[in-house]
This record gives structure tokens, C-alpha cells and sequence, in this order.
């Protein structure tokens, strides 16, 4: 009989997660066919089918929701012991560096910063804002440790390959909207609803990517293209447009803005990871602790609203 195992579990609830094969691979760092021989060797330890494959993407089961809720407890646990383990060690001192790609680096990394400051006051922790493909090329370079991405769907497939990849949250994306603006009081909006907004995106280096307007929309009316956040919702707050904002960095709005959900059903979403080299220190490993910790605090927060 197959027996169930930490890696083939791991693989399950990413799949749940993602609702895909081909994510979850880029997400664990595993070739397509990995993700499937593990999904396979699950669900013959579960006697049943996990997931219904379709042509976009797989669904879970009734067994498959189960599994993964209790991978989820049981990954918990595992990483619980490893931290508590890791402590009883060592006092970590040294210096931990992090990148981050903008929006991540509003809310969640300086929050998980100083939260490893306040359990290891002897670690010194930086933050190094940079773009995806900038922070991958440090890692493999040792300029950095831990590189806070984000991957899915409208997003390059980046080469992951021989590196650590830990899921941080599954989030959504968000408008930003003008207080006085029509849809500021909904709540939540259709997809459809947004077909004659004006867009406040995003500007770049070349290849680097950016938030653009809703990434279903066609031919989309762009109002204006603006480097850095805080002008992009200056912008907003002043009523010249809307824009897209990851939920990871919804509490970083300012005053006379707010955010709005999106129903959208042709919508994949995308997941933001903790990326380091296979071999972590106990410094870096408490860094990507905080980091999933901060996460789960963010989407608590983000239900209450």
C-alpha cells in the first residue's frame, strides 16, 4: 500500500491552491511530470481521485479539498517543530538580506522584518527593493538570501530550477479606487463593471514586469504610466484613473483611497513565494518563518475588512 509522505503532501495542497500542474511546478521547483507522479502517488495512498483535470487547469475533489486541508495542518506542525528546534539551537545573530519586489515591500517585508527583530534582536535584517528578475539573479550570486516574487498567471516563468521555493500566500488583486469614485462603496464589483474605467499603471525597466490595468480587460483605456506607487495612488486618490494593487499591499493605501474585490471568473490569480538557495541557514530559515507568519496575519486582517 503507498503510504502518504511530507513531499507528496506539500505537492497536493500547492495544486489546491494554484489549481494547476504546471504552477505548482514552478512554485516546488519540480518538472511537470514530478508534480503528476506526486499527485499520483497521493491519491493512491487516498484510494481516490484528488483532482478532475480540465483544459484550465484541475479541480479539486471532495477527497482533494480533505487532503489538502490536512496537508495544510500537517505542513503546519512540521515547520512548527523545525522552527522550535531551530531556536533551542542557537541564538541567531549575523545578517539576513531580502529582496523585494515593490508592493511586497509596502507591507509584508518590513512588517516580517520587524518581527524577526523582536524574537532575534541579535539579527540584523535588509531589505533590498528590486524587481523579480533582478532579485533571482542576486540570489544565485549571493548578493542577496531570500527573494520575496511573485509568480502565476500574466507573470514570465521564471527558471526556479536547484532553488528553495516556499509558498507565502495565494493572493488576490485588489482595485484602488478614489474615495468619490462610483464603485469606492461596493465592496466588491464584476469584472465587466470595469470596462470604461480609466487605468493608472505601471512604468518600468524593460522586461520587468508591472501592474497594468485588470489583466482580463481588452484594449484597456490607460489614463497614465507612473513609476513609483505613491504617485500612482496620488493619482487615484485625485480621481484620475484607478488601479490594480496586490492584496498583500491593501493596508498601504493612503487616505482617500480604498479597495474594491473583483469577481472574476477568467482570473487565475497569482502567489507570492519565499525563494532562497536549497541549503538555509537558521537565520535565513527565520526570515522566510516571519515572512509566512506575516502572510497569514495580512489575509486575517484583509477578511475582517
Amino acid at each position: 500500500m503507498t503510504e502518504w509522505s511530507l513531499s507528496g503532501l506539500r505537492v497536493v495542497r500547492v495544486v489546491f491552491e494554484t489549481g494547476s500542474f504546471t504552477a505548482a511546478a514552478q512554485i516546488l521547483g519540480y518538472t511537470q511530470s514530478a508534480i503528476s507522479r506526486q499527485v499520483a502517488s497521493m491519491e493512491a495512498a487516498a484510494g481516490s481521485t484528488l483532482f478532475e483535470r480540465g483544459a484550465r487547469g484541475v479541480r479539486p475533489t471532495a477527497a482533494g479539498t480533505l487532503v489538502a486541508a490536512r496537508a495544510a495542518t500537517v505542513l503546519h506542525e512540521i515547520d512548527a517543530a523545525t522552527r522550535e528546534l531551530t531556536e533551542a539551537e542557537k541564538l541567531l545573530t549575523g545578517s539576513v538580506s531580502i529582496g523585494a519586489f515593490p508592493t511586497a515591500a509596502m507591507v509584508l517585508v518590513p512588517r516580517a522584518i520587524a518581527r524577526v527583530r523582536h524574537s532575534h534582536s541579535e539579527l540584523a535584517v535588509e531589505i533590498v527593493e528590486s524587481s523579480t528578475p533582478a532579485q533571482l539573479r542576486q540570489l544565485r550570486a549571493g548578493r542577496i538570501d531570500v527573494a520575496v516574487i511573485a509568480v502565476g498567471d500574466g507573470l514570465a516563468e521564471y527558471d526556479l530550477s536547484g532553488l528553495r521555493v516556499d509558498t507565502v500566500i495565494d493572493g488576490k488583486l485588489l482595485l484602488a479606487v478614489g474615495i468619490e469614485h462610483r464603485l469606492a462603496h461596493q465592496g466588491r464589483v464584476h469584472v465587466d463593471e470595469l470596462a470604461r474605467e480609466s487605468w493608472i499603471v505601471g512604468k518600468g525597466v524593460r522586461n520587468d514586469p508591472q501592474f497594468g490595468a485588470w489583466p482580463t480587460l481588452p484594449n484597456p483605456q490607460v489614463g497614465a504610466r507612473i513609476r513609483e506607487w505613491t504617485a500612482r495612488l496620488g493619482c487615484v486618490a485625485a480621481g484620475l484613473g484607478i488601479t490594480v494593487i496586490p492584496e498583500l499591499a491593501a493596508a498601504a493605501v493612503p487616505d482617500g483611497v480604498t479597495t474594491v474585490q473583483v469577481d472574476d471568473p477568467g482570473w487565475s490569480g497569482r502567489t507570492t513565494c519565499a525563494v532562497t538557495l536549497p541549503h538555509r541557514t537558521n537565520s535565513t530559515s527565520a526570515v522566510v518563518d516571519s515572512l509566512l507568519g506575516e502572510a497569514r496575519r495580512i489575509r486575517t486582517e484583509n477578511r475582517s475588512l
